[in-house]
């Protein structure tokens, strides 16, 4: 699981406009955290936060990353100290279908710079 991580966080630094060596570092990081305080299947979810450090990266720079998610990971631990994931029971699944294509499309859109039509050898 842990080597299936190593393309994704590469993918993902490159569209949050950050060093793919940041990435890497992040991964390594998460992957170590999680071996020791377990975890579950699908706990590492990057898709739904790069969309959000694209912004951030590109307003504030590299250093307010690690702050940003240095206080996520805080919230996070709150919201699962308090219990709070019984809530999302009420949120249907057409709003869960609908952000998760949200979140494709958003993808998606942050890919389209880097897309190169041209191909070699044809004039």
């Amino acid at each position: 699981m842990a080597l299936a991580l190593i393309p994704e966080a590469i993918a993902f630094s490159i569209i949050a406009g950050v060093d793919p060596e940041v990435g890497l570092y992040a991964s390594f990081s998460i992957a170590v955290l999680i071996a020791f305080v377990g975890g579950r299947p699908g706990m590492i979810s990057t898709a739904a936060t790069v969309v959000l450090m694209i912004t951030l990266v590109r307003e504030h720079g590299l250093e307010y990353l690690l702050a940003a998610t240095v206080l996520a990971g805080l919230i996070q631990i709150g919201a699962g100290l308090l219990k709070l994931g019984r809530f999302m029971r009420y949120v249907s699944k057409s709003v869960m279908t609908g952000f998760v294509n949200a979140l494709a499309i958003l993808i998606f859109m942050a890919q389209m710079p880097e897309l190169d039509l041209s191909v070699p050898g044809i004039t």
